[in-house]
Order: C-alpha cells, then sequence, then structure tokens
C-alpha cells in the first residue's frame, strides 16, 4: 500500500492539530513539506513533526512544483486563498480544506470546478459531521426512524479577541462567516437544504476595540425545502475561554439534545415513558475526516464533505450576511 506523501500549506496554530492526526496515521502518510508564508514557520513544524526530514517551503507553487505530492492540506486563514486548489487539481493532488474555503461565492465555485475537472478528492473541515452523535441522528434521519424533522435550535457562545485578522470583516467575512459556518453546515447536513435565510447581526460588545469590524452577536433563522426550520444564535461576547456549541434537534419521534457532536441524549418521544439513549464519546473528529478522505483516495469514493458542500455551507452563510445587510430574507436557489 502506497504512503501518501503529504504536505501542509499554512502552518499557524490550527495546523498542529492536523499534523499530529498525521502521525496517527503513519502507516498511511508520510508529512513531506511544510509551507507558510513564514519561512520560521514552516521551519518549526518540521522539527517538531518531522525531525528536520521534510522540506520547507515559502511559496504554493515552488511546494507543488518540487515536491512529488498525493495529498496537500491547506489551512490558510479565508484572505489567503489564492490559486493554491487550482494549481493542487492541475497536479493531481488531493485536498484537506479548512472552512471557509473563501470569502466569495465565485472563488468558491471555481475551486470546485476545479477539483471536479481534475478528478481529485477534496474533504472541507466541516469536522462535526464526524461526530458519533451526529452519525447516529443521521442515520437515525436517513432511514426513517426519526420520522419528520422539524427545527433544530444551535447556539455558538465564545469571547475571546482572536487573531487580528480574524476581527476584520474583510479578512475573515465575520463570526458567522468564519466560525459559525460549522453549524450553518451541520443545520444543512441534517434538515436538507434550505430554502430562505433571515439574519441579524452586530457589533455591540466589541465598539471600543480598534479595526473590530465583524459582528459579536447574531441570531440567524433559516426555512428548508422540506418545511423544517433552523435557529442559530452567536456571540462573541459571552464566557472567556470557554468554547460553547450545543443544539437540539425536534423529529416526529425523537428530540436529540447535543452537548456536543459526539456527546448527545437522544429522547424517544414516540415512545410510552419516553425512553432515551445516551451517547457519550470521546473520538477525534478531526482525525476522521482524514480517516475518511485517505480511504476515498484508495477506494475510489466520495468523501463526507467534498469541496462542492463547502460551497454550499459558504453560500448559506454569505446569504445570512447579506440578509443581515439589507435588513430582509433572502430567497435561495
Amino acid at each position: 500500500m502506497k504512503i501518501l506523501r503529504t504536505a501542509i500549506l499554512g502552518c499557524g496554530s490550527f495546523a498542529h492539530r492536523h499534523a499530529q492526526n498525521c502521525l496517527s496515521l503513519k502507516d498511511e502518510i508520510t508529512l513531506t513539506a511544510f509551507s507558510d508564508h513564514h519561512i520560521e514557520n514552516a521551519r518549526a513544524y518540521s522539527e517538531k513533526y518531522s525531525e528536520g526530514h521534510a522540506t520547507i517551503h515559502t511559496d504554493h507553487h515552488e511546494l507543488l512544483d518540487k515536491e512529488n505530492l498525493d495529498l496537500l492540506i491547506v489551512c490558510l486563514p479565508p484572505f489567503a486563498h489564492s490559486d493554491e486548489v487550482h494549481y493542487a487539481a492541475r497536479k493531481g493532488v488531493h485536498l484537506l480544506m479548512e472552512k471557509p474555503i473563501a470569502l466569495t461565492s465565485e472563488q468558491a465555485w471555481q475551486m470546485v470546478e476545479a477539483v471536479e475537472q481534475a478528478g481529485i478528492k477534496s474533504q472541507v473541515g466541516f469536522m462535526f459531521r464526524f461526530g458519533e452523535a451526529v452519525e447516529e441522528l443521521k442515520s437515525l434521519i436517513e432511514t426513517g426512524a426519526a420520522g419528520k424533522v422539524g427545527l433544530m435550535a444551535a447556539r455558538y457562545f465564545c469571547n475571546s479577541l482572536h487573531a487580528k485578522w480574524w476581527r476584520q470583516r474583510e479578512k475573515s467575512g465575520g463570526q458567522l462567516v468564519e466560525q459559525i459556518i460549522h453549524i450553518v453546515d451541520l443545520v444543512r447536513y441534517l434538515l436538507g437544504e434550505p430554502s430562505s435565510v433571515y439574519s441579524r447581526q452586530e457589533n455591540l460588545l466589541h465598539q471600543d476595540v480598534p479595526d473590530y469590524t465583524i459582528e459579536d452577536v447574531s441570531a440567524t433563522v433559516l426555512s428548508f425545502r422540506n418545511g423544517a426550520m433552523g435557529m442559530i444564535t452567536a456571540t462573541n461576547g459571552a464566557i472567556p475561554n470557554r468554547w460553547i456549541s450545543e443544539y437540539q434537534v425536534v423529529t416526529q419521534k425523537i428530540t436529540a439534545e447535543f452537548a456536543n457532536a459526539n456527546n448527545a441524549t437522544f429522547h424517544f418521544t414516540d415512545q410510552e415513558n419516553v425512553p432515551t439513549r445516551v451517547i457519550a464519546s470521546t473520538r477525534n473528529i478531526h482525525l476522521e475526516e482524514l480517516r475518511d478522505l485517505v480511504a476515498a483516495i484508495r477506494a475510489g469514493y466520495a468523501t463526507r464533505t467534498p469541496m462542492r458542500e463547502g460551497a454550499k455551507s459558504l453560500d448559506l452563510a454569505l446569504a445570512a450576511r447579506r440578509s443581515a445587510e439589507e435588513r430582509k430574507e433572502i430567497w435561495l436557489k
């Protein structure tokens, strides 16, 4: 079995998680190269994860030209995306992309076209799809055991200044586009394709912070083609050092209360005395998304979250932002 020659493009703090997962799959993946605009970051990654054996680069063209890669893991901030997807696709290199894949719908769908025309495998980093509790509910919905889906209510609460670029709308897209898009994608995954979105987004709590131009409170209501509804509330002004991402899903036969993607309590509301099932897992959902991509590369099937799914979830997040800007409901194609 061929070990996949793999490189990481963008050696910031989050890329450590992907590098560690690559080491966990050492029989499947070898970390061959690292690339970052700041060469010292690439060098530090090479020392930490390959004892200095992996090559280092500051340009993705050079990286893809010189290294005979099978897989590229892209951990760039959204404003830094350029032609790395197109260039990798032309080289036949498979892709794991962190979200959001772009800041505009046009750029995102150009990425989709490049990937699909080249026939390479892609996976967008919406890791909540790989949670054990999410998988269980998805299966119950798909088999019909859950009955018709009616409502999903979610909240994402944090309190952090994050990186400077994250606070600037032109670089991150805003909290919903850059961060809450995880929940946006999960609502799509469980409820289906949306028909409309209405959102209110304001910067109320960080007006005294220089260059903080994104929203820090938001409420978004989604309508779906199957009649279901979703609601997402979010803030960057809640409890410091706590990252709360929880949601509830109500179907005809089940009410599922999620503490996170791995842990939930299912209440079987169509049965007498409402029995419950608790799903408690410590699954590494980032590792599972990488496993899924590697398996898809080897077996030739589709990944759970190909680039097309990344573009669809981005389009929905961008529609929510447009709704907030125009103060009206946005109807979707």
